[in-house]
């Protein structure tokens, strides 16, 4: 069904192993556009708190953040392929896991210092 293709190098490609890879950057870009669009929602909506413009802030910086590290998961991942070894695991989930942890950590702080 789907063919082969040859790399530079002489590896067999299977297609479907880079036809995945791109479903996967997509998924990474819509998680952080969907986060933007909440940030600026939070942030365009708190009038009256310091606390909803930081929340919004944060997730517009962190949903930039999710597309730069999916990008980054993506090339890594397609030169591995093209290359026909594993692709190394990276340290973009580490990267969101702490991004998640001091986000929330933050807004915690925040919004103790708001009330």
């Amino acid at each position: 069904m789907f063919k082969k293709k040859k790399s530079h190098n002489g590896v067999d490609i299977d297609v479907r192993f880079l036809l995945a890879n791109e479903r996967t950057l997509l998924a990474w870009m819509r998680t952080g556009l969907t986060l933007i669009a909440g940030g600026v929602a939070v942030a365009f909506i708190s009038n009256e708190s310091h606390y909803g413009l930081v929340a919004g802030m944060g997730a517009i910086g962190f949903g930039g953040m999710l597309s730069v590290v999916g990008f980054t998961r993506y090339i890594m991942t397609d030169r591995a392929i093209r290359e026909g070894k594993l692709p190394a695991t990276g340290i973009g989930g580490v990267i969101v896991m702490l991004g998640v942890i001091i986000f929330a950590i933050t807004l915690l702080i925040l919004r103790e210092l708001d009330s």
